[in-house]
């Protein structure tokens, strides 16, 4: 998002807008920790029943499709750790947008336990309110960077 200019809703107050931004990162610390530890039944409190996404390119178009995805990816993986930094939040009217930078190590499982992944990038979310709280209608990941060998992604066996 580029030089994108912060508006607010005209009853926006600072408080609110901290406690706007305090619980989205508490989803996107939930999506993280979800993520590490493989708990796929968790991630309707992150993104939303009508969800889509891009990642890496690929156009995941609902929720079944990103969780798939996740699954294939992460499921026969060993050990890893999504650590997300320098939140931005962006209010205009009423459509609410973040980006957060992403850090992803991986580990290999098996026969290949001695191979690492790692990827840098960052999450571009849009966010919808539910009665449940805020959840990611549709997220964009964007990886600027990555080392290793992705031979150690694949579903569990």
């Amino acid at each position: 998002m580029n030089a994108v200019r912060l508006t607010y809703p005209v009853q926006a107050l600072p408080l609110e807008r901290l406690l706007l931004e305090r619980e989205l990162h508490q989803v996107l610390i939930a999506y993280a920790l979800l993520c590490d530890g493989r708990d796929w039944g968790g991630m309707g409190n992150v993104f939303s029943d009508d969800a889509s996404a891009t990642y890496g390119g690929r156009a995941l178009l609902d929720r079944p499709a990103i969780l798939d995805m996740l699954r294939n990816h992460l499921g026969g993986c060993g050990p890893t750790q999504h650590l997300l930094g320098n939140l931005q939040v962006w209010v205009e009217g009423e459509q609410v947008t973040s980006r957060i930078e992403v850090r992803a190590s991986h580990r290999g499982m098996g026969e290949k336990k001695e191979l690492t992944y790692d990827c840098m990038g960052y999450y571009q979310d849009r966010w919808t309110r539910t009665p449940g709280g805020w959840r990611i209608a549709h997220r964009a990941m964007t990886v600027t960077l990555e080392f290793g060998s992705r031979q150690v992604l694949g579903p569990a066996r």
